[in-house]
């Protein structure tokens, strides 16, 4: 089954192990972590990794990727500063 947004279910389940889950490809996989990178505070994008991107997408394809990931950062934050809950975009299906 799919979400409004194209994803199934099964990939949104499988986002908190996203690095050994069979539901991803290698390139989501690879954007997954980029995105850790740059989200969490004990990470960030190294050398290598931004190699490894250059390898799967193009200049273009990278710049978009870092923009959604950085305003969906800052929609976050903005979010729970203000006490602004989720619109419950996708819900668990039982």
């Amino acid at each position: 089954m799919s979400s409004s947004l194209g994803v199934s279910d099964e990939k949104i389940l499988a986002l908190d192990d996203y690095a050994n889950s069979p539901h991803f490809t290698s390139a989501e996989r690879l954007a997954l972590r980029y995105a850790d990178s740059i989200t969490l505070s004990d990470q960030d994008v190294d050398d290598a990794l931004f190699a490894e991107l250059r390898e799967s997408y193009d200049e273009d394809q990278i710049l978009e990727l870092t923009m959604a990931i950085a305003w969906e950062n800052a929609s976050s934050k903005f979010n729970r500063a203000l006490r602004i809950p989720s619109q419950e975009l996708w819900k668990r299906r039982a």
